[in-house]
């Protein structure tokens, strides 16, 4: 418990310091502690320390941590690759899903959305910079597939997710990390309501302040070194 505590202190001291060097609030950016591999138990010593929201890539898994912290008031976020097979499990049980990047799978979550529950918050997950291995909508596309979304029942539509190739330094993350910015503005003076924008980890997560990011993704930094599945 005071190892996670102790590392989560660091990262958002990390992050207190990035805002001051761009001129922004600490509580302008979201800490999303991933949570992908690490048992429910290392989840609720995080909680236990202040920490609300968890990103989990691997759905079935995220599920079952889901079920077994159900007392507590967390935020859930699903932030791995969306098969068809799994668009129920992550209607069903997650508040955020940071990784649709085609129409199909955004319409299968809105249609299996509980209407008992709040609309699912979107991200669309964009491969910015044509990365071979990334997932994500090529930028030229993701005009489109953002209106087709906004459109969409069950859903929000908050803003946009990318994970690009590791860069050597601040500098050259920071060229990329501005490229989804400007991205994020063009939807946004065409109409989109977007207030997200889900850029940079442990290694980048300065640079991804600097260039506007409102939510950073953190894991082993918090939670310690990942099993060899991740």
């Amino acid at each position: 418990m005071f190892e996670i505590k102790t590392n989560l202190e660091t990262i958002w001291l990390r992050i207190a310091n990035a805002c001051e060097a761009a001129g922004r609030e600490p509580a302008s950016v979201r800490l999303l502690a991933v949570s992908k591999t690490f048992s429910a138990q290392a989840v609720s010593q995080a909680h236990a320390a202040g920490q609300r929201d968890f990103g989990e890539n691997y759905i079935q898994e995220g599920v079952d941590k889901i079920q077994a912290l159900a007392h507590l008031p967390l935020v859930w976020h699903c932030i791995g690759p969306i098969q068809s097979n799994k668009t129920r499990l992550v209607a069903e049980h997650f508040d955020w899903v940071h990784s649709v990047d085609r129409l199909k799978i955004a319409q299968r979550l809105s249609e299996q959305r509980p209407p008992t529950r709040e609309p699912l918050q979107v991200c669309i997950q964009v491969n910015v910079d044509g990365g071979p291995t990334k997932a994500g909508v090529p930028p030229d596309q993701a005009a489109e597939l953002a209106s087709q979304i906004a459109g969409l029942p069950g859903l929000r539509l908050r803003g946009i997710m990318s994970i690009p190739e590791p860069a050597p330094d601040f500098a050259s993350a920071l060229v990329v990390h501005q490229r989804s910015l400007a991205l994020y503005e063009a939807l946004k003076a065409q109409g989109c309501d977007l207030d997200t924008l889900s850029l940079g980890m442990s290694a980048d997560l300065e640079a991804a302040i600097q260039a506007g990011s409102t939510l950073v993704r953190v894991g082993s930094a918090i939670f310690g070194t990942r099993s060899s599945r991740a």
